[in-house]
């Protein structure tokens, strides 16, 4: 069995998501010489041309070779002198990857988790991401945070600092912490709240954001500075008490070694969807086990990500949680994979089909299928939820 046609295809609709990059897909479609279909997921971002662009290229180092993961992601990194320090390349072999899995698991008649040796539990606590679109002041906070509760969830994921980005300054520490501790005070101390920074702050902010915050009991602060700065990370971990979590912008299993090598990260969120797929991101998970840090696997984007993402987050020993956006996907999302990974009770079943575990809604798939194009660049980032770049005093 060999891979016979590899297809990037990006999937639009009129019903928008809860931030820019929420709004599409892109898809992989993965056709072998015997007929079996794969499906993987890359990152959209601001990237949706050059990812697209990258998958054709990428496909190029695939095409004709045997369903073999391990030899076949050897192969692209010996080709492609620029793997390890290229997001376009990297999600598009993830991509792959993933839609490779899922032949793969389709070929066997088993589920990627028993591919993977088998369950370790038979549902998946997730957190909750994307619910605060449009929430500016802390009263608006409360409400949606009330409402996250109120659907089952015991944890749940915000950005409170508005429109900061490098510092913040005093104005900008009490907006947040009014934001956070209204929805402390919303959600009581059962359910957990994770404070999102999109890795945007430099270490003296990042630090003052911490002393401001941590009377309200955060699980973990998210990326709160940039992703490359290593140094400043060592200085917040001298100087804060707080769990730290980050990893949705590595790209490489080395790469990954560095912060946990470091000491600079309690928490590690690999994104299957650049990471390099199912075959790297299970060498991450044991990795991150060796150095007693927890998984809770990035999740952002789409519902094929979603679908490998449970998977894997069923085998985990260290799994700490999985983010999850579902109920505030557009329905559209859902529906492309036939509405088979319901949230219930802060948790997720386990499917147990071949492969990725869903079906996938083909002929839903032709009539969202769009050209990909350069989208548009705004005041409010695309890496935020739409309508919170903004302060409320």
């Amino acid at each position: 069995m060999r891979i016979q046609e590899i297809t990037p295809i990006v999937l639009s609709s009129k019903e928008k998501g809860s931030a820019t990059w929420a709004s599409l897909m892109i898809l992989v479609k993965v056709t072998t010489s015997n007929g079996l279909v794969g499906y993987g997921e890359a990152v959209p971002t601001l990237r949706v041309k050059p990812v697209f662009s990258s998958i054709q290229q990428v496909s190029k180092g695939f095409i004709g070779k045997d369903i073999s993961v391990e030899r076949n992601y050897h192969e692209w990194y010996k080709q492609d002198f620029y793997l390890t320090r290229s997001f376009e390349s990297a999600t598009a072999t993830s991509a792959i990857d993933i839609a490779l899995w899922d032949i793969l698991g389709k070929e066997l008649g088993a589920p990627i988790h028993k591919l993977l040796g088998g369950k370790f539990r038979d549902y998946v606590p997730v957190y909750a991401n994307g619910w605060y679109k449009g929430c500016v002041t802390p009263e608006d906070f409360a409400r949606e945070a009330k409402a996250v509760v109120n659907k089952g969830y015991k944890g749940l994921k915000f950005d409170p600092f508005g429109p900061y980005f490098d510092w913040i300054d005093q104005r900008g520490l009490t907006e947040a912490e009014e934001r956070v501790k209204a929805v402390r005070e919303a959600v009581g101390d059962e359910v957990e709240i994770m404070i999102e920074h999109h890795g945007r702050f430099n270490a003296n902010s990042s630090i003052e954001i911490a002393k401001r915050l941590e009377k309200y009991r955060p699980l973990f602060m998210e990326e709160p500075l940039h992703h490359e700065d290593l140094e400043g990370y060592r200085r917040y971990r001298a100087n804060t008490s707080l769990k730290v979590a980050l990893g949705e912008r590595l790209i490489s299993l080395k790469e990954t070694l560095v912060y946990l090598r470091e000491g600079i990260v309690d928490v590690l969120q690999p994104d299957l969807t650049n990471v390099g797929g199912v075959t790297i991101g299970k060498k991450v998970v044991s990795l991150a086990e060796a150095f007693d840090v927890e998984i809770a696997f990035h999740n952002a984007f789409g519902s094929i990500q979603n679908a490998v993402s449970i998977q894997l987050a069923s085998v985990v020993p260290n799994l700490l949680l999985l983010e999850n956006f579902y109920d505030w996907f557009p329905s559209w999302k859902r529906d492309v994979v036939f509405n088979e990974t319901p949230v219930e009770g802060g948790r997720v079943k386990v499917p147990d089909k071949p492969g990725i575990g869903v079906g996938v809604n083909e002929r839903l798939m032709e009539e969202l299928k769009v050209d990909p194009i350069a989208l548009d660049v705004v005041e409010e980032p695309v890496w935020v939820v739409n309508g919170t770049w903004r302060r409320f005093s």
